[in-house]
């Protein structure tokens, strides 16, 4: 197996990254077998074979939403939506189908409150309440504040290091998140970019000996992975209770997932939670998941967000990774996240 692992190493170095050209077709996500009232509730796909990230118009409606394809290998705008204001059923099923074609949206100019932010949440599903409740927007429990700034003693109001490792949130869980959505609420005038990474590209372009190990693996991700780490570097990262700890307990999944909504096939490691691949050697578990960590985050997959004022981006977990870029320390950088459940991992 180690000899293998070796072979397969050379593979994954030798692989051309594969180039996505303005003119390439845009990947319309399927619905997954046998879900007809999944194909009913969205209806037809606004993104025809032939619509293309660079040449296509933005896909518009009466009600003057457009959604705005993005030239990469992922993500989208949506324009003209005020979500104050409550979505219709028509424009909910069009947003739905741009999620699951694109992964990534981002509403742009969104100057919605947190009770408006958590409302538009709960249409995708339950809202998770994160473990570090002390991050919490206080009188929203649903809202963890993602944040370098700090109160009057000195304290940060939220999460400051969220996202400095590649990962899809909440896979430490045993039904992992369906998406989060992050919405800006103070933006440094440097940096704090967030990197997006396409797994389901990942899957589909690992080198056929590559797909062939991993086909059947089993992979453990735990919370408590790197948190140590963490709070060495930060040391307002709380030290975990019994309670919280027994919150977080280390799951398995699949290395290779399946969209519960497209029957798509992505990849569902990351170098932030996955812990070891179960069955193997620690070397060679240890190995493979190097192999698989580069291979997933290469430049091609990648879209980077640059944040506007305002923006709300929403992001699909079960197809992606994502990374936050990070800002100099003297800036200031608030955000409010929401995270909504998702289901158990399907192999």
């Amino acid at each position: 197996m180690q000899a293998f692992l070796e072979s397969l190493t050379m593979t994954v170095t030798a692989s051309p990254h594969v180039s996505r050209p303005a003119t390439a077709e845009r990947h319309r996500a399927p619905i997954a077998q046998g879900d007809q009232s999944a194909q009913s509730a969205l209806g037809p796909s606004p993104y025809s074979a032939a619509t293309s990230a660079a040449t296509s118009a933005a896909i518009s409606a009466a009600d003057g939403v457009e959604i705005r394809p993005f030239d990469g290998p992922l993500g989208a705008e949506v324009l003209g939506l005020d979500l104050n204001q409550p979505v219709d059923d028509a424009t909910f099923a069009r947003l739905h189908r741009a999620h699951l074609d694109h992964h990534v949206l981002v509403f742009r100019d969104q100057r919605i409150s947190p009770a408006a932010h958590v409302a538009f949440s709960r249409r995708w599903g339950p809202l998770e309440v994160h473990v570090l409740r002390n991050f919490q927007l206080p009188g929203h429990p649903e809202i963890l504040q993602v944040s370098n700034v700090r109160d009057e003693q000195g304290r940060p109001l939220g999460l400051g290091d969220a996202g400095v490792f590649w990962h899809s949130d909440l896979s430490y869980k045993e039904k992992p998140s369906l998406g989060s959505l992050l919405h800006a609420q103070e933006l440094p005038a440097e940096g704090g970019d967030t990197l997006f990474a396409n797994q389901h590209l990942a899957y589909e372009e690992l080198p056929q000996a590559l797909k062939d190990a991993v086909r059947g693996l089993r992979a453990e991700h735990s919370y408590l992975a790197r948190y140590e780490e963490l709070r060495a570097r930060n040391p307002w990262r709380p030290a975990l209770t019994e309670a919280q700890v027994a919150e977080v307990r280390p799951t398995v999944h699949p290395v290779v997932r399946r969209h519960p909504e497209t029957g798509r096939l992505a990849l569902f490691v990351s170098e932030h939670f996955t812990t070891r691949i179960v069955g193997l050697p620690e070397d060679e578990s240890r190995d493979l998941l190097q192999q698989l960590f580069a291979h997933s985050t290469r430049p091609s997959l990648v879209y980077r967000h640059r944040w506007q004022p305002n923006d709300l981006v929403f992001w699909d977990n079960r197809s992606l990774m994502h990374l936050a870029t990070g800002c100099p320390e003297h800036l200031r950088r608030h955000l409010h996240r929401t995270t909504v459940e998702g289901d158990a991992v399907l192999g």
